[in-house]
């Protein structure tokens, strides 16, 4: 069959554009529907068929295939050697095992086929478009969106979310909440569907994943992960209930929720629908513990005590009398929403009920100290697994072997090196202590004041330990200074007065040697030599001063 290629190209060119699907998805889908539709003409769907496009020739085959066989058993799919050659015009002839070709005349199909081919395509196309929008949307599902609205009534409304548009029936809108045509406003993305008008996204505002959403965006804590909303239970317009958890020990879930004087969460129940009551929201702390958390979830009616039955998912509460109300909530919805949020079913019974059939329950203080005791269990094993990590990073350093252990830090102050042990070693082979001696810096007096100083005296102070002296002077600069210092003083002094003192100093000396001194500065030859030497100046002396004018100043009382 003969076709018009730019009409049929035009054609596709127009679905890729409003469906989004693609030309060859298209021909795909065309090409087996009139497949399918061919065989059902035929009748029967095991019947071997083939569609051929031909866009570049704009030619479109369709023709049936049998087996040519010597005994034909099945007509459907076979034909003999002699019929096949005489329904070929063309005079070509067969063998066994070759192939023949009914070709159907698209110009003459029935109108049956037609409305087959034509339901099929509409299948294939909603099965494509899902595909479409599933790929396009796939990334926003339990996600939030914003669209504008296009037309509501009593039923829904049509809402523009760009490309396409999308509808949000009554069922799935909050309460009594309505739009005026152009309003923005979000919609929660459930899932993308398929149904009699073909594929499409499936929105919300009144589901549960609507309101976990908006705190999500709303409530920073949430948003970064400090938080986690562990359950939502919910019925749109009247009452919520949402569990949150924190990791952090340090941060209180429900109140950083709430936020100052209820400031963040008012921020979310502001969205919840623009009719004239308020939906009102229930955020609870979750716990690990059922006990505790059911009473949690009955909240804001006092619950003094949980019996719970984990094998049946059921629990028996005591609450006090005046709070039985509050605890069933309007109409019950307080009580179905602890049940959804749970998951565990609830019977409630008020506290003097409880007394007179005696029912053993544990009360919330007690639910507390298990908690507790659990809490304080995990801080500890959380410090260990840290001390343990600690000790772990400080020995063992990223790529050294397993066992390495890192090199400990020396501690200098109390370690001695090769010289102090050496000195040590020499003070302890010695026969006497040390002595230190104490200079005495002498400075130069006037004459009249040498009757009443006493000679300078060297004091010795013995220590326990050895102690190594260290100087930079050398011995021949020191024994220099010290024999002019002795020369001076010789020539300052009288004769008398000056033997009497050299010898005095002579004798400390000999004493302070003679009483340990470890290291001495002179050898017993040098001493003899200055001795000599002293003795020498003072004869030169007492030959040139006449010391009788100076007697009076060295008279003894």
């Amino acid at each position: 069959m003969a076709i018009n290629v730019s009409e049929i190209n035009a054609a596709l060119e127009q679905i890729e554009i409003n469906k989004g699907i693609s030309r060859e998805r298209v021909i795909e889908a065309l090409k087996e529907s009139m497949a399918k539709a061919y065989r059902k003409q035929l009748g029967g769907d095991d019947a071997l068929v083939n569609v051929v496009f031909d866009l570049d020739n704009g030619v479109i085959e369709m023709y049936q295939i049998k087996n040519v066989v010597a005994d034909v058993e099945d007509d459907l799919l076979e034909i003999s050697v002699e019929d096949a050659e005489e329904e070929d015009k063309s005079g070509k002839k067969y063998k066994v095992g070759d192939e023949f070709r009914i070709y159907a005349n698209i110009e003459e199909l029935r109108k049956a086929m037609v409305l087959t081919i034509k339901g099929l395509m509409k299948q294939k196309f909603a099965e494509a478009e899902k595909e479409v929008l599933h790929e396009q949307f796939k990334d926003k599902i339990n996600t939030l969106i914003t669209g504008r609205v296009e037309q509501f009534d009593d039923r829904g409304a049509s809402v523009n979310i760009g490309r396409t548009s999308v509808y949000l029936p009554r069922k799935e809108m909050i309460k009594d909440e309505r739009f005026a045509i152009g309003d923005n406003i979000k919609l929660f993305v459930s899932s993308v569907a398929t149904g009699n008008k073909g594929a499409h996204i499936v929105v919300s505002r009144a589901n549960e994943g609507f309101l976990k959403a908006l705190m999500t965006e709303e409530i920073h804590d949430i948003y970064d992960g400090t938080i986690i909303i562990k359950a939502v239970a919910r019925e749109a317009g009247e009452r919520s209930k949402v569990a949150v958890y924190s990791n952090d020990i340090n941060v209180d879930p429900a109140g950083a929720c709430i936020g100052p004087n209820g400031s963040r969460i008012q921020k979310v129940v502001s969205q919840l629908g623009n009719g004239p009551s308020k939906e009102k929201i229930d955020v609870i702390a979750y716990k690990e513990n059922v006990g505790l958390y059911i009473m949690e979830a009955l909240k804001p009616a006092h619950v003094i005590g949980v019996k719970v039955n984990e094998e049946e998912k059921s629990a028996l509460v005591v609450v006090k009398d005046d709070s039985l109300s509050l605890a069933i909530g309007r109409k019950g919805v307080n009580a179905r929403l602890a049940v959804n949020l749970t998951g565990y079913k609830i019977d409630i019974k008020i506290e003097s009920e409880a007394l007179e059939e005696g029912l053993e329950y544990q009360s919330f203080e007690e639910l507390s100290s298990i908690e507790l005791e659990e809490k304080n269990r995990k801080i500890a094993e959380a410090q260990r697994e840290a001390l343990v990590y600690q000790n772990k990073e400080a020995t063992v350093l990223p790529g050294l072997p397993e066992g390495y252990v890192a090199p400990q830090a020396r501690n200098y102050e109390e370690e001695s090196n090769d010289f102090d042990t050496a000195l040590e070693e020499v003070a302890e082979s010695e026969e006497t202590p040390v002595v230190v001696k104490k200079e005495v810096k002498v400075e130069e007096a006037p004459k009249a004041e040498v009757k009443e100083e006493p000679a300078p005296v060297v004091e010795e102070t013995p220590v326990e330990k050895p102690t190594a002296v260290r100087t930079t002077t050398t011995l021949e600069d020191l024994e220099k200074s010290l024999a002019e210092e002795e020369s001076k003083k010789q020539k300052k002094n009288s004769g008398n007065r000056r033997k009497k003192k050299v010898e005095e100093e002579k004798e400390e000396t000999t004493i302070t040697r003679n009483e340990g001194q470890r290291m001495s500065i002179y050898t017993e030859e040098e001493l003899k030599e200055l001795e000599e030497e002293e003795n020498e100046d003072i004869e030169e002396e007492e030959d040139d001063i006449d010391y009788d004018e100076y007697d009076q100043y060295y008279d003894e009382d």
